[in-house]
């Protein structure tokens, strides 16, 4: 079972450190959408080689394919909502899809760190 995973200090500070991640990214998408989420997306990729062989190098490349996959819908979904009429609703269809998306990975990050799975 995933949860029966001994625990050594190192992984459990590498773990700690995900969750702040976790945190970081999650305050930055409430509070500016995510525009200032590369600050924790360059701790991510600093931190990614440490944490190779323990299931907490999944949640930083599940953090940094979330930062990378929500960008790319902002920006098509920005782009799309200045084209006039049908813009505003497909445009802004696409941002919210996008905004849901990226909410449903942070939790799903967090509950799976928290309960010491992988991300796949």
């Amino acid at each position: 079972m995933a949860n029966d995973i001994v625990f050594d200090t190192r992984t459990e500070s590498l773990k700690n450190v995900a969750w702040w991640l976790y945190l970081g990214h999650a305050l930055t998408f409430v509070f500016s959408l995510g525009a200032l989420s590369f600050i924790p997306l360059i701790i991510n990729y600093l931190k990614r080689g440490e944490a190779a062989g323990t299931f907490v190098h999944s949640h930083h490349s599940w953090q940094i394919r979330s930062f990378w996959w929500y960008a790319v819908w902002m920006i098509i979904g920005l782009s799309i909502v200045w084209i006039p009429l049908l813009g505003w609703v497909v445009g802004g269809l696409i941002l919210g899809l996008a905004w849901l998306w990226k909410a449903y990975r942070l939790l799903k990050g967090f509950i799976d760190l928290n309960n010491n799975n992988p991300m796949y």
